[in-house]
């Protein structure tokens, strides 16, 4: 191919042995030279020489001279030689070059020293292009401390310019190329600097790059690591990056995107949730110069209807590829954990709104109007009703281990503690299965009990639930968890509630024993009862004391302490332990109790009326008494 005239004379100048020959092929390039000619771009990157190209950008920067000129026309070199080596890392193979690599420090320099806008666009096109070139050129880039550079910047430019798209773009590169729990770790300010940016962009545009910060935010947030990044952005001083998320996450749930979208929207309003709670998804909607009104909780409402038709499609699509699909054809066994992993997001988002509930319960006024409040109560309802069929189904094919099985328990649990009466007939008849729910890594049941406590104590508050509770082998399950909670002192599922839970259900079963005749398994007594005298060792916790006793108190009325000895598990010091525990209950009764400990007379009642019917029974306790 033939190259124009201007482009021949163009090379003669620019390898022409002086410097000012150079510099003018240049300036000729600039002028006319198309940017998208990577053949002529190449010729003319060939000709001048990357030494010249150093030495040239050097100069502009104050570190070199070109033609034996110092600081004279400092400003015009840095401009000539930003603009041209842009120009060329618009070809790939110059961009990945090593040279141009080199220069990613240099270039992060000149942005450092704030220097003219014009310059400032050139300079992150040139290190996008090099950064976007090759692996080299983006480890180089966050290596430099490019994140820190492209965070000082980003607040000022205008919502959907080029410069705002690049630095997003330079983010992601990062991002992609060292994970975001890495660079959360590291940069924490300049991350949740760029979050602030991107959230406003999310907000505010309406084209391709609202997209792209949904991607971005939702990558950075959802990271495990992100711990020193919530405590930045919960430190900002300016708080209108919530909103701007929340705006654009609903945004994103009101209108007609795809469905990969929608749950991106989730992720970040999960991730936001973590980090400033659940009141998040009631705030302000909008935006400042815009006059329409957006009601406070449409995020709310959007997030539950969005999540809860999440989870029944992937339930749906779950239950096909587990009991359908695996009979007639191949499949991924990845498909399987990218639904269940996709599940959890949705479980998580309608947990943390039933935690906003009880709140909602406690002052509707304040948080969400009447009518907010009522179809939140319809949208969870109908969703745990899903889940329950979920299980069914589960039942019926004989599963019971699986993370997904386990979460729909556990969200069952959440629901059932606010509203113990919803889809009675239907937890009542799957109650026993799910007491027999086991995740993945777990050698027993153990979670699912946990997660269902709340319920079964107050099933266990009257006498229909208590004969549901203990036919359903609710009572051996309790007591079994109970025993798992004190030994290994395991906290994960929730605070020290769980422990008191267990305790209170228990002695709601052996409260209504005698009066209406439950067929309760004694063999779990003699155990129960050292879980007891090991986790009142040493403890001065006055309602531990009582709750402890109590419960000894009402098991010693069904047997004796002969009986007990004969148990081949039952030892004499787990004897002298319980009978100095119902001693130290006994001793406080009657005194002046702080105002705390008044709530324990009942339990007092329940030891001492328990007492005077085994206390002969039991010489070694009565002896401790008396002593």
């Amino acid at each position: 191919m033939e190259q124009s005239p201007e482009l021949e004379n163009c090379l003669k100048l620019l390898k022409g042995e002086r410097d000012e020959q150079r510099l003018a092929g240049l300036l000729l390039v600039t002028k006319f030279c198309n940017k998208d000619d990577q053949a002529s771009i190449l010729k003319v990157y060939n000709a001048v020489g990357v030494r010249f190209l150093d030495r040239l950008l050097r100069t502009g920067m104050g570190k070199a001279s070109v033609g034996g000129k110092g600081d004279d026309n400092r400003d015009a070199y840095l401009k000539l030689s930003v603009t041209v080596l842009a120009a060329f890392c618009r070809v790939p193979d110059i961009a990945s070059s090593k040279d141009m690599v080199l220069k990613i420090p240099l270039f992060l320099e000149i942005l450092s020293n704030k220097p003219d806008p014009s310059v400032i666009e050139e300079c992150f096109e040139f290190v996008f292009l090099v950064s976007s070139a090759s692996d080299d050129g983006v480890t180089t880039l966050y290596e430099s401390g490019g994140l820190k550079v492209v965070a000082s910047h980003i607040s000022t430019f205008p919502d959907g310019s080029y410069l705002m798209e690049v630095s997003m773009r330079l983010m992601q590169l990062i991002l992609t190329k060292l994970s975001p729990d890495n660079v959360n770790a590291q940069y924490p300010l300049e991350t949740s600097m760029m979050v602030v940016s991107i959230a406003r962009q999310f907000a505010v545009l309406h084209n391709a790059l609202k997209f792209e910060a949904l991607h971005l935010l939702s990558h950075i947030l959802s990271a495990e690591n992100t711990a020193r990044l919530c405590d930045s952005l919960r430190l900002m001083s300016n708080d209108m990056w919530s909103t701007y998320t929340r705006v654009g996450v609903v945004a994103i749930l009101q209108n007609r995107v795809a469905p990969a979208e929608k749950l991106h929207a989730l992720i970040v309003s999960e991730s936001m949730i973590g980090i400033l709670g659940e009141g998040w998804l009631i705030g302000p909607m909008n935006l400042p110069g815009i006059k329409e009104t957006v009601p406070a909780d449409r995020c709310l409402l959007l997030v539950l209807e969005s999540s809860r038709v999440e989870a029944a499609v992937l339930l749906n699509e779950l239950a096909y590829l587990k009991y359908e699909a695996s009979k007639s054809s191949s499949f991924s066994a990845e498909d399987i954990c990218s639904k269940q992993r996709n599940l959890a997001i949705a479980f998580s988002l309608v947990e943390k709104i039933i935690k906003l509930i009880s709140t909602i319960g406690e002052d509707k006024g304040s948080i969400a109007s009447e009518s907010t409040f009522t179809k939140l109560l319809t949208g969870l309802n109908e969703t745990i009703g899903v889940v329950l069929e979920y299980l069914q189904d589960a039942k019926e094919h004989g599963q019971r281990k699986g993370d997904d099985l386990l979460a729909s328990v556990r969200i069952i649990g959440s629901y059932l503690a606010e509203a113990p009466l919803a889809c009675k007939e239907k937890v009542w008849e799957l109650l026993e299965y799910m007491l027999l729910v086991e995740g993945e890594g777990e050698p027993r049941p153990f979670y699912s009990v946990c997660f269902l406590l709340p319920l079964m104590c107050q099933l266990t508050m009257n006498n229909d639930g208590c004969k549901v509770f203990v036919s359903s082998g609710g009572f051996n399950a309790v007591v079994a968890c109970l025993m798992e909670l004190i030994r290994s002192n395991d906290l994960k599922v929730g605070d020290s509630s769980c422990i008191f839970l267990a305790c209170d259900t228990i002695m709601n079963v052996l409260l209504k024993r005698d009066q209406m005749w439950l067929p309760l398994d004694e063999s779990n007594f003699v155990p129960l009862l050292r879980a007891l005298a090991c986790w009142t060792d040493g403890i001065n916790d006055q309602s531990i004391i009582m709750m402890a006793s109590s419960i000894c108190s009402l098991v010693f009325d069904s047997t004796s302490e002969e009986a007990l000895l004969r148990h081949p598990d039952f030892e004499d010091s787990t004897l002298n332990s319980l009978s100095r525990l119902i001693a130290r209950s006994l001793a406080t009764f009657g005194q002046d109790f702080p105002e705390p400990i008044k709530e324990e007379a009942d339990l007092h009642q329940i030891i001492i009326a328990g007492y005077s019917c085994w206390a002969d029974r039991f010489p070694h306790v009565k002896q401790a008494v008396e002593q």
